[in-house]
C-alpha cells in the first residue's frame, strides 16, 4: 500500500463515505460527502473535494472545491473563491483558493489536510 492509500484508509475512519479516484499520471481525487460546516455557512454540510497530487505527501495538496451555491451566512462570497470546475470533476463548483501555511510530509496527512479546511 502506498503512502496515499493508507492516509485514505485512515481518513475513513473519520468520513467513511469519503471515496477517491485516481486521476492521470499518480495524483488522487478525495470526494467527501455530507462534510459538516460550522455556523456562519448557508449550508450544514457540503460535498468536499480536493487533489492529492502527484508526488504526494512529498507534494502538499493545495485548495479544494465545494458545492457551487455556499455562501456565507451573510449571503457574501467567502474571500479567495470563485467558480472554478475542478480538474476531471463536476463542475461548476465553488473553488477555495485557501493554502496550507506549513506542510511536513513526515507528518502531515489527509487527516491533517482536512483539519486545515475545517479551520
Amino acid at each position: 500500500m502506498n503512502p496515499f492509500e493508507e492516509q485514505f484508509a485512515a481518513l475513513q475512519g473519520d468520513f467513511p463515505a469519503a471515496a477517491c479516484s485516481r486521476m492521470g499520471a499518480g495524483s488522487y481525487t478525495v470526494t467527501i460527502p455530507e462534510f459538516r460546516l460550522p455556523a456562519g455557512w448557508t449550508a450544514p454540510a457540503v460535498t468536499l473535494r480536493f487533489i492529492a497530487p502527484v508526488g504526494y505527501p512529498m507534494s502538499k495538496p493545495d485548495c479544494f472545491w465545494c458545492d457551487a451555491g455556499l455562501r456565507l451566512a451573510s449571503g457574501g462570497v467567502p474571500q479567495n473563491t470563485g467558480p472554478n470546475p475542478m480538474p476531471n470533476g463536476p463542475g461548476p463548483l465553488l473553488w477555495f483558493s485557501w493554502h496550507v501555511s506549513s506542510w511536513s510530509p513526515n507528518a502531515d496527512t489527509l487527516r491533517t489536510y482536512v483539519n486545515v479546511i475545517k479551520k
